[in-house]
């Protein structure tokens, strides 16, 4: 067994702070000190306010920090006092989802430890795996060589987000046929061999991991001359962006082709619910585009600060720039999701926040111009549609059809009786 006394790791942010958070409430023999250049982000790592914010990560800081849990800005100082330093020794990838991080950290399904096969890097695996032995069965800790680590990584979130670009793909058909992506997931997932994880259509994946790891595998394949595996799974990304498209189009199409001057009620900014972070949000790509149309945005999500939205929707991209004055002139922020719906045309919900189905809708409706619309990027609403279309709003959600009367279908390019002979057909 390797003794390891002290750890330095380097980066204190999503992954760098609450993983090793949790080594030292793990391992209350083991210093750990977690440092970084932003003075600014470790001054509120020692602070009652963390810098992010993930369920149960407030409790473990605060039962370690100033015990065996550090935060400085001293680089020097901690990486010449470590008997380990997370950054390069070995191959260590995460397997963590923002908004249970925690959970994941304290019950992994695996630890993957990557490294090379010279007594140096054995020595090192051994060094970490002692470390994660103090509460993760040594089952589920796996030893590979750097480049199955490093690859293993990228694979498994290739896979989960080409499993959401696959429902999202079959979501458009639906829209078109009559059929309900919910219905198909749960059918398609009832199969031992597919199962129901990430089949939940919405309008898209986002976070810091999905994209940047499927274009990191897209690059690999390219530099390695493999095109054909490269537009496989470009064509990840490419749904991903279609799916986000699509659903700001049918917006501005459901609202008489025009949004100009139409203030939208956007709740939720978040990439997923249970965290404040915005990194690839579809919710920022949904606002440029209504934004690029003139629509006046009032945005609400309970953990997204005023200041990183409008960052978000003002800093520039490859292929064009926001102007912030536009941008001001255009988007409200908002802390109360009523305050969002007063006087909107519609609503878009971009993250599923528990919060928007306990909302008092009928409260809301009277506060809105009407026809009064709800688009539900994320199904969360699924049970009210009946209730929502009572009370008076035109409902349009992700893979399914709910106001008969104006379906999107016909906005296809087949008509309805052309679907039904098509139907036909296919029947044996």
């Amino acid at each position: 067994m390797v003794e390891v006394r002290r750890i330095c790791c380097i980066g204190a942010g999503y992954v760098g702070g609450p993983t090793c958070s949790v080594i030292a409430q793990m391992c209350p023999e083991v210093t750990v000190t977690v440092v970084d250049v932003n003075e600014d982000r470790i001054r509120a790592w020692n602070s009652d306010c963390l810098p992010i914010f993930e369920p149960g990560l407030q409790e473990v800081v605060e039962s370690c920090r100033g015990v065996n849990l550090f935060f400085s800005t001293d680089i020097d100082e901690a990486i010449k006092n470590a008997d380990l330093v997370f950054i390069s020794v070995l191959s260590n990838p995460e397997f963590l989802a923002e908004g249970t991080a925690i959970t994941d950290l304290k019950n992994p399904d695996r630890v993957l430890i990557g490294g090379d096969e010279t007594p140096e890097g054995q020595h090192a695996i051994g060094a970490l795996r002692s470390i994660y032995e103090h509460w993760v069965p040594k089952s589920k800790i796996i030893t590979t060589n750097t480049w199955s680590s490093e690859l293993s990584k990228l694979a498994a979130n290739a896979f989960l987000a080409q499993r959401i670009s696959s429902i999202n793909s079959i979501s458009a058909l639906c829209e078109v046929t009559g059929a309900d992506v919910e219905e198909v997931a749960h059918a398609i997932g009832t199969d031992q061999r597919i199962g129901s994880r990430f089949l939940k259509a919405s309008v898209g994946f986002g976070g810091s991991c999905f994209q940047k790891d499927v274009l990191n595998l897209v690059y690999l394949c390219e530099a390695l001359n493999l095109p054909e595996v490269a537009r496989y799974w470009q064509q990840v990304i490419e749904i991903n962006d279609y799916q986000r498209k699509r659903f700001s189009s049918r917006i501005i199409s459901c609202l008489f082709n025009t949004v100009t001057d139409k203030k939208i009620a956007l709740l939720g900014f978040a990439f997923k619910k249970n965290t404040g972070d915005t990194r690839e949000s579809s919710s920022i790509y949904i606002s440029r585009y209504l934004l690029e149309e003139g629509a006046c945005l009032q945005i609400y999500d309970p953990k997204v600060k005023a200041e990183q939205i409008m960052q978000d929707l003002t800093q520039p991209t490859p292929s064009e720039r926001h102007d912030p004055d536009t941008v001001s002139r255009l988007v409200t922020i908002v802390t109360d999701p009523y305050k969002a719906c007063e006087n909107a045309h519609a609503i878009v919900i971009c993250t599923e926040w528990d919060m928007f189905t306990e909302l008092d809708y009928e409260k809301i409706y009277n506060a809105m111009l009407k026809p009064a619309f709800i688009f539900d990027g994320r199904r969360i609403l699924d049970s009210l549609h009946d209730q929502l279309q009572t009370i008076g709003f035109q409902v349009e959600t992700i893979g399914k059809r709910v106001n008969q009367r104006t379906p999107f279908a016909a906005r296809g390019n087949k008509s309805e009786m052309d679907l039904q002979q098509s139907s036909k057909k296919m029947k044996v």
